[in-house]
């Protein structure tokens, strides 16, 4: 019986200290850690998330840019951080996903299904198909009419091998059943510089440069990349709408922590960034830097972390596309 005793006091010291700690967390400032330079779109939603969380919880949230090999840099320090839910990782996991494909687990650094467990997804980053305006094309069925009619005269650029851009304009290749030339370069700004010098035909930006660009008249925007039509970039119309298939690509943010974080501390966060997320000023701000919003379950982000690989590699290998040395 006192042996009975003993085992459920001991039990109980360490069910109420844990129960303790979430409960009063966070005690001191939380670092959350952006894998690329001030200024980008992670950075921005971060820095939103991060006073947002600030002001619902009473303690700093601290930026931390952390750049480096394409993102991986940081979400090495994150995974390797101590699971106490004081360092996160503000992350656009597609990319994290399309990296682990590409250079493989030990090359990256960590593994993306088993050294995090997700938060809250953060928002949807849509992309759009755009094209230079001297193309005879006004409809993405124009567009492929005329790469049909003059196989390989038209090229697209990309933000680099493996980028999120280069893997939409090769499932566009495929699910419309055109040939194109690959152009990569070194960031979207110099993309963007030769699509309006007619240097490259198509480019498949991300929303932020879209909403920059497309009201100019110096490129036309054909439609979105996305499921659904998204207000943010002139309701467009969606690949199904114009008879293409497998063709949903869009990056996705979400809040992560390395594994073995406190269960309790995740789900108070969860809570936080769900009530935050639904805030209509927060969904406005979000929309002027080109994302959608959405929060999700802890469960459900976690399960998406493990999908995307498989999902991303199928398309990859399709494609052959290959990592930069």
């Amino acid at each position: 019986m006192k042996k009975t005793l003993l085992l459920l006091s001991l039990v109980a010291s360490l069910v109420v200290p844990a129960a303790a700690v979430a409960q009063d967390y966070p005690t001191k400032p939380v670092t959350l850690v952006v894998a690329y330079p001030p200024g980008g779109g992670a950075d921005a939603i971060g820095r939103l998330i991060g006073e947002k969380l600030q002001e619902s919880m009473g303690k700093a949230f601290v930026i931390d840019n952390r750049p480096g090999f394409s993102g991986n840099i940081g979400a090495q320090y994150v995974a390797k951080s101590a699971p106490d839910g004081y360092t996160l990782l503000v992350a656009p996991w597609t990319t994290y996903a399309i990296n682990t494909v590409l250079y493989g687990t030990q090359r990256v650094g960590y593994a993306l299904d088993k050294d995090f467990v997700g938060i809250s997804t953060l928002g949807f980053q849509p992309m759009a198909l755009m094209i230079n305006p001297a193309v005879p094309a006004n409809t993405v069925q124009e567009l492929i009419a005329y790469a049909k009619s003059k196989p390989g005269a038209l090229t697209f650029g990309s933000t680099g091998p493996g980028s999120l851009e280069h893997i939409a304009g090769e499932m566009f290749k495929r699910s419309a059943g055109i040939s194109m030339v690959h152009v990569p370069y070194r960031g979207s700004g110099p993309a963007m510089t030769d699509l309006i010098g007619g240097q490259i035909q198509v480019y498949f930006a991300t929303a932020p440069t879209v909403v920059q660009h497309m009201n100019t008249g110096r490129v036309k925007t054909l439609m979105v990349t996305t499921p659904e039509r998204n207000p943010a970039l002139a309701n467009l119309p969606t690949p199904k709408e114009v008879g293409l298939q497998n063709l949903e690509v869009r990056s996705t943010y979400g809040l992560l922590a390395p594994t073995g974080t406190p269960p309790a501390i995740v789900k108070k966060l969860n809570d936080e960034l769900v009530k935050i997320l639904g805030n209509a000023d927060v969904k406005a701000k979000f929309r002027s830097l080109g994302v959608d919003a959405v929060s999700s379950t802890s469960e459900d982000m976690t399960q998406r972390l493990s999908a995307d690989i498989p999902r991303w590699g199928a398309i990859i290998k399709a494609a052959d596309i290959k990592a930069e040395n």
